[in-house]
Order: C-alpha cells, then structure tokens, then sequence
C-alpha cells in the first residue's frame, strides 16, 4: 500500500499471538511450520481489486442499507478515523469494509444460533472508501455482547470487524474494533491475544465529540495503521 517506498519488516511484537492457549481454536489452527514466502504474480499486483462505481455512498450507512420497515433497533453510532501507513501517510481510495453483530448481539447470518433477536432492518455490513486523507466514516448502532464457547461462560464485548483491502484481494488485513469502558475487554482471550499491552489498546476505539452528532449519535475514532511500532494488531 505505500508503492515506491521501502517498507520496515513487520514489527510481529505488536501482533496477536498465533497460538494463544486460552483462544482454545488457535491450539488447532495456528502455525505449526516457518512461512514460506510467495512472490506476488503480476496478476496480483496489476488486477483491479474493484469498480468505484460498485461502492456507493449509502453503503457506509448500517442504520439505512437495509432499512425495510423502520430502522434498526439500536444505539445509533459513527464510527470514523483514518487508514495510514507506518509513517503517518495517508492511504487514499482504500476500500474498508466492516461486519458486525446487532443490538442484540446476533449476525445476520444462517449460522449464529445465539438465542437473541435478529433485526430485519440491520444486515451488519457495510463498505466505503477512503478519501484522499485516507477518511473513512460509518453510521451504524452500536453492536451487543454475545456468548461463544471458548470456555465456560465466556461472552465477546462489543466489537467491529475491519478488513482493508490494498491494490489487489491479496492484500488484506483484517482486525476488530473494541469500545473503551468495556469491562468485557479484561476477560476475552482474542483481544488478550495480542501480548502487548500498548498494542491492545489500539484496539479500543476513543469516544469523539467532535464526530458525535446532535440528537442523533454517538461518535467514536478509530485509526487504523497498517505496519511499523504503532501498526493495529491484524488477524493473521
């Protein structure tokens, strides 16, 4: 994503833990071997990633895109910030999407079994794409705990997943976004994944007044870096 400049090796101290004992699914998943890097094939760096025209401007509102009979149940929220580079530059035109659970805590999809209701006016996804200072913002409503079985009662906190696409669908990186205050955040082992506690904390987004709208919402900034000493901690 920052073509022409020499890039510093990733700084894997800042990132979440391949095998993390109390994530009880990375002790199967996780990486048992070294990598084995692959040169990208001319494809993956000359194919267009998408259209612009196929990201429109009412994608980047949850709380309208899906919008049948009313809208959405739920704490109306802006979610903004800015996609960057390890050296503070702004990435324009970046495609950023994002999936969430509802109110409630329940996705829209046919394989969350969570007893809680789904909303049919809230699908829990969206897309945009960042502006030429790397801006991006979303409408949505603030996303519900809900159990998994980890461990023995063991509930996610409310969080946002994040994916970044650069200049082709190989390159993406994926990460969640937390809410400060949350007393979930010292109990979940994903979050706790990442061993840094400075890194974890760029997890948690900050509450904005300033992105905070009148009589309407709630406003939280979120920066999303992509490498160096302050990158976000990705899901690998």
């Amino acid at each position: 994503m920052s073509e022409g400049r020499k890039l510093n090796p990733r700084d894997w101290r800042t990132q979440p833990d391949q095998a993390h004992a109390a994530y009880k699914s990375t002790r199967l998943r996780s990486q048992r071997q070294p990598l084995v890097p692959l040169a990208e094939a001319h494809t993956e760096l000359a194919a267009p990633v998408f259209g612009d025209g196929a990201v429109a401007a009412a994608d980047s509102d949850l709380t309208r895109n899906a919008v049948r009979n009313g809208e959405p149940i739920g704490e109306r929220i802006v979610v903004a910030g800015r996609l960057l580079d390890e050296g503070g530059i702004p990435i324009p035109r970046a495609l950023v999407e994002l999936w969430q659970a509802n109110a409630a805590g329940r996705y829209a999809h046919a394989q969350d079994m969570h007893d809680a209701p789904l909303d049919p006016n809230f699908l829990g996804t969206g897309r945009t794409l960042t502006d030429e200072r790397g801006r991006y913002r979303f409408v949505t409503v603030r996303p519900g705990a809900y159990p998994w079985l980890n461990h023995h009662n063991a509930w996610r906190p409310a969080h946002i997943h994040f994916s970044v696409f650069g200049t082709a669908f190989a390159q993406r990186l994926v990460t969640q976004m937390y809410f400060p205050g949350d007393p979930l955040l010292g109990l979940d082992p994903i979050f706790n994944s990442t061993a840094d506690p400075h890194a974890r904390r760029r997890l948690v987004s900050a509450f904005s007044q300033g992105l905070t709208e009148p009589q309407r919402a709630l406003g939280y900034e979120f920066n999303i870096v992509l490498r160096g000493p302050l990158a976000t901690p990705m899901e690998d």
